[in-house]
């Protein structure tokens, strides 16, 4: 059996309805986990009924609002109801605001902040709890949180959203050593996402040139594959085979660290 194979893992995918998270939730599924997919959008449901379920395993969907702790009490109760148990947490959902510091509006903020940072946060403590020794699940397993390349480069627009991207890299740290030490059986890392052309990544190279930092979202991009050494976007695919690796036992050794897929732009 391939250190890579999933079989019999069950997965949680926040922010799995489109973009990255829909990726991770097929590349999950097709290295042979069951896989529940999370989102505030309902259209989750249609991603979780596409994915292959040969071998009996059991996929479903639940609505999750990653800042309200009684929505994770929730959708970690269903998954373990659905999937059989809890062995892969993915904290994917997260929104990027682009804004110049001189910009930067209250609400906006506080928003990143609640989606990206506090999620991610609710993330780890149910994730833990379900998976330690007398949780729902109870086998141990492991979380992927999902921070980006903007947490280890200074790139002009996205200030807040690379401070909470760098939040989401030492609550991983933190809840892995705190994993470790209490003995929960749960190894706890991130992964660094180069800028990749989803609806996200899309979006933040049109902002780029309505803020005037470029003349076009071409030119923004341009800038982004101009800084990477291998001299391209990423694809969904980079990032979500990545996570797969870090979900199975090829990885299992590595554990509180934030792993760049940036082609090297972050470097």
């Amino acid at each position: 059996m391939s250190v890579f194979d999933l079989t019999g893992r069950r997965a949680l995918v926040t922010g799995g309805a489109q973009g990255l998270g829909e990726g991770m939730a097929k590349a999950l599924a097709a290295a042979g986990a069951s896989v529940v997919v999370a989102d505030i959008q309902d259209s989750g449901a249609d991603v979780a009924a596409a994915l292959p379920s040969d071998g009996g395993r059991k996929h479903g969907f639940v609505h999750l609002d990653v800042t309200r702790e009684d929505d994770w009490e929730r959708a970690i109760s269903e998954t373990v109801q659905i999937a059989g148990g809890l062995d892969v947490l993915v904290n994917n959902a997260g929104i990027e605001i682009t804004s110049l510091v001189t910009d930067v509006e209250v609400d906006a903020v506080r928003r990143m902040l609640d989606i990206n940072i506090l999620g991610t946060t609710l993330g780890l403590k149910h994730g833990l709890r379900a998976m330690r020794p007398g949780g729902a699940a109870g086998n141990g397993g492991c979380i992927v949180n999902v921070a980006s390349v903007a947490a280890t480069i200074a790139f002009p627009g996205i200030a807040v959203y690379s401070a909470t991207k760098s939040s989401v890299d030492r609550l991983t740290r933190v809840a892995a050593m705190e994993s470790g030490k209490l003995g929960y059986g749960v190894r706890v890392n991130c992964v660094y996402p180069g800028l990749v052309p989803t609806a996200m990544g899309a979006g933040l190279a049109n902002d780029m040139a309505t803020i005037g930092l470029f003349g076009s979202a071409e030119e923004a991009v341009a800038a982004v594959v101009e800084l990477t050494p291998s001299g391209r976007l990423g694809t969904v695919e980079d990032i979500a085979d990545t996570v797969v690796f870090l979900a199975s036992d090829a990885a299992r050794f590595v554990n509180g660290v934030g792993l760049p897929v940036d082609g090297g732009m972050g470097m």
